[in-house]
């Protein structure tokens, strides 16, 4: 029988960073205000939360996390999802600096779409900490984020531990599902996870039988279900509709692999149910491994995301 997991990157030594961005202000990334213990010499009051979606249960929790912490800690807080667009999460953040705002806690949709209001949160002596993902802007104060090279590490030693591929004889056919491109992490989700996995395929032992194997080709904007699905459906009506089967597929989230598991499910001719691996344990997710639609996912604590934050 197949071993499902859970597989946790969680704890702050080994999955949580926070770095000071070059050229920011780190002074006001940790005030607060009146007689908490949190205050600090700017008097920050009030912070602005922006939020790339609803659509993905991941940011419905950090957004929550967030907006309870900073409450509890003394802060007034806007918080705002963006629902995947870039123009309009410029505007919502904006909207917070002209509602003048202490601090803006922000998860970019696209971190390069953001100079212009970045600037114009430096300009207002704004303070900026990017949220889980990168902001190349020097008014980026700060970075927090979980060791997602790591979160692709433990998928890829999943698949080889599983498929025992130092042992077994193969070959396996893999196929791989990465995330959006718009996302800094994404990268690092798929490097860390190909890192592992590259020495077997460059052996023969795993096996890409659609040949998709770049970063650009396998990427999933906006880290999207539906688009995960169709590109898989694809996939599988290209190279497996004779029957071939497939072993394995490496899903860099949870809402890719949903995607791809319900294409399994409509489309796959095979017998067997492949390995998928995932990240972020989002509840239908957590079903499909009880269900052995899925094999294993990587839980990150965004509760604990959100407290380094605060700190």
């Amino acid at each position: 029988m197949k071993k499902r997991i859970l597989a946790l990157a969680l704890s702050a030594s080994m999955a949580l960073s926070l770095a000071a961005c070059s050229g920011g202000d780190a002074s006001g990334s940790g005030s607060g205000s009146g007689s908490n213990s949190n205050t600090g010499s700017t008097g920050a009051q009030k912070v602005g939360i922006a939020m790339p979606t609803q659509s993905l249960e991941r940011w419905n929790r950090d957004g929550s996390y967030l907006d309870e912490q900073f409450k509890s800690a003394g802060y007034e807080t806007i918080l705002t999802y963006s629902d995947n667009d870039t123009n309009r999460q410029v505007n919502d953040i904006q909207n917070m600096i002209a509602e003048g705002v202490d601090l803006l806690v922000i998860s970019a949709i696209d971190g390069e779409a953001l100079n212009t209001v970045m600037n114009e949160a430096g300009e207002a002596g704004i303070p900026v900490i990017a949220y889980d993902r990168l902001i190349m802007n020097d008014n980026a104060s700060y970075y927090v984020s979980f060791d997602n090279y790591t979160v692709g590490t433990l998928q890829g030693q999943y698949i080889v531990d599983t498929l025992d591929l130092d042992n077994a004889a193969g070959p396996f056919n893999i196929e791989l599902t990465a995330g959006d491109p718009a996302d800094n992490n994404a990268g690092y989700f798929f490097n860390g996870a190909m890192d592992v996995l590259k020495p077997y395929i460059d052996s023969g032992k795993l096996v890409v039988v659609s040949g998709q194997t770049d970063f650009d080709t396998v990427a999933t904007a906006g880290w999207d279900s539906q688009t995960a699905m169709e590109r898989a459906q694809n996939i599988l009506a290209s190279y497996y509709a004779d029957g071939t089967q497939v072993d394995v597929w490496l899903c860099s989230n949870d809402s890719t692999a949903l995607g791809v598991s319900q294409a399994i499910q409509s489309d796959y001719a095979g017998s067997n149910q492949p390995i998928i691996t995932g990240q972020d344990g989002d509840e239908a997710n957590l079903k499909n491994l009880v269900d052995g639609l899925q094999s294993m996912t990587v839980y990150k604590a965004v509760a604990n995301e959100a407290v380094v934050t605060l700190d």
